[in-house]
């Protein structure tokens, strides 16, 4: 469903909702509405009724709460649609070299030790790897090394990837094509002249305000609400009724989730199969990766922007597929070429952050 803009359907919402309801939201499995998901061969829980109740909702909405957030973000299959990407038959193994880390860490302006740390900033796990070898792993709050996690915005870094390999593949025929060639129903609207290497590089021009406050009302609360908390439309939808230019495609960086829906259309528009299940086929399964990994859906995709689970180590192994230039226990899964385009800064473009040595290219 498509919500035209200016006359957008606000879930009006409570932020402040005492603990005892926000904790029945999340974990009250016996209650009818949770209990009628199943999970068939594929892996999807099907979008339906028993995830859009009024309970869940208001779960969704305050899945940030900062007192909580430790458990909401490992349970987050408990409160959403979802689509498996399956694990490998032959995973990648691991060794360990195990050390201490007696180390002390700045947090707000005080030095204390690692311990203090984790418990400061709510960290769930820790896993350290160097030389290929796991040196440091730990796991708090009642997270596990078989639970699944929430990796939010490195899900954009992912999606990426996975458009590397279309484009190996030539089902993405060219990173200069528009984005209209793949959605045309985007024709007209601010992603009319957008190329695909333009969302790649959050470079749209469209004009979109990556501001957090949820709650409140700003451009990508009003997305966030209506998509992934009440289902009433998927990110794209919004791109197609309400998205507009501000500058010319590739003239300024502007880091928008909006762009990463876009690119995860794109990539999904020529697929015969889901996003989640390219996945297993192309990184997951070939990497090696131990565990199943999982999208959220929003209201009709896989959550391209910040929807992607999976557990501690199999995203230990990413990045070591990534150092590796896209090898992977002896397996090349992602093109060398392509590791070296997404990840090295263009210098023909300005910096993210004015002093910073920092940049931005493929969604990394």
């Amino acid at each position: 469903m498509i919500i035209p803009k200016n006359n957008s359907k606000r879930y009006s919402k409570n932020y402040s909702n005492n603990y005892a309801i926000y904790l029945a939201a999340i974990v009250s499995l016996t209650s009818t509405a949770c209990l009628a998901a199943s999970l068939p061969e594929n892996g999807e829980q099907a979008i339906g009724e028993q995830w859009v109740t009024e309970t869940m909702i208001n779960a969704r909405a305050n899945m940030f709460n900062p007192d909580l957030n430790f458990l909401t973000f490992q349970q987050l299959d408990k409160m959403f649609a979802t689509r498996r990407v399956a694990a490998s038959a032959t995973p990648w193994p691991l060794e360990t070299d195990l050390i201490e880390i007696n180390d002390n860490f700045s947090f707000e302006g005080n030095d204390v030790p690692l311990e203090e740390y984790l418990e400061n900033t709510r960290t769930n796990a820790l896993l350290v790897i160097k030389d290929g070898k796991i040196v440091y792993e730990q796991y708090r709050n009642g997270f596990s090394d078989d639970s699944q996690h929430a990796v939010f915005s490195a899900s954009k870094s992912i999606l990426a990837t996975l458009v590397g390999v279309a484009v190996e593949e030539g089902k993405i025929e060219s990173l200069d094509d528009k984005v209209t060639k793949y959605l045309p129903e985007l024709e007209g609207t601010g992603y009319n002249d957008v190329r695909v290497i333009d969302v790649l590089r959050m470079r749209s021009g469209v004009a979109w305000e990556e501001v957090y406050e949820f709650g409140g009302d700003t451009q990508l609360t009003e997305v966030h609400d209506n998509a992934l908390v009440a289902g009433n439309y998927r990110w794209c939808d919004y791109a197609i009724a309400s998205s507009e230019p501000e500058y010319e495609p590739g003239e300024r960086f502007n880091y928008a989730t909006l762009d990463t829906s876009v690119l995860g259309c794109v990539l999904a528009s020529v697929l015969d199969t889901t996003v989640a299940e390219y996945m297993s086929e192309k990184i997951w399964q070939p990497a090696g990766m131990e565990a199943d990994g999982f999208w959220i859906m929003d209201g009709g995709d896989e959550f391209y922007g910040a929807g992607f689970n999976a557990t501690l180590r199999d995203l230990g192994r990413f990045g070591l597929m990534m150092l590796n230039m896209g090898e992977a226990n002896g397996t090349q899964v992602i093109p060398a070429s392509w590791v070296t385009e997404a990840t090295v800064s263009d210098p023909g473009y300005e910096h993210i952050s004015e002093g910073a040595d920092l940049g931005y290219q493929y969604q990394w």
